[in-house]
């Protein structure tokens, strides 16, 4: 546990030395995943599925964003978390995020342990000239030994980020 809570935090600071410059802002996103749920216990796999609102505003560097998720075994997961974008040149963002989320759904397999999780991701993502973004991400959900149990789970997922902009459009 403390392995890992040291990867999140090394990852947040070096996010936060590498602030995103003034000229890589980008819009809001909504952010479509899909991937494989429970992939390294492999206690109850899956197929997961997601759907993000990334605010544009920023407080700080982070941005907010609202999650919602859904697994093949009947597993569900709603939170709103914190985002900061680092940029690699124009093309290249890496997305390190926190969301404390709401779960439900424990099977005979699985069982989180608690009600409340919190998942932290890594993303690493292509941005396309309209700013929307193909990535790929890698995600881990524990309840922080809030539960008699903690087994955490992980994710594998591919994401595009659509801005929400040419969403709205259409209608």
């Amino acid at each position: 546990m403390s392995i890992k809570l040291g990867f999140v935090a090394t990852l947040l600071s070096v996010a936060i030395l590498l602030a995103p410059s003034a000229d890589a802002d980008d819009p809001d996103y909504l952010t479509l995943s899909a991937g494989w749920f429970d992939l390294n216990r492999q206690k109850d796999q899956g197929a997961e599925f997601s759907m993000e609102y990334r605010s544009d505003k920023k407080f700080w560097w982070f941005k907010p964003f609202v999650h919602a998720a859904g697994v093949s075994n009947g597993m569900t997961f709603l939170g709103a978390g914190v985002l900061i974008d680092v940029y690699f040149g124009r093309r290249w963002v890496v997305t390190p995020s926190f969301v404390p989320t709401w779960w439900r759904g424990k099977t005979s397999d699985l069982d989180l342990g608690h009600a409340l999780e919190f998942r932290s991701r890594l993303e690493a993502a292509y941005r396309f000239d309209d700013r929307s973004r193909l990535g790929i991400s890698f995600s881990h959900s524990s309840n922080a030994s809030l539960g008699a149990t903690n087994p955490g789970t992980e994710s594998l997922m591919v994401n595009y980020s659509i801005p929400f902009k040419a969403i709205s459009s259409i209608f």
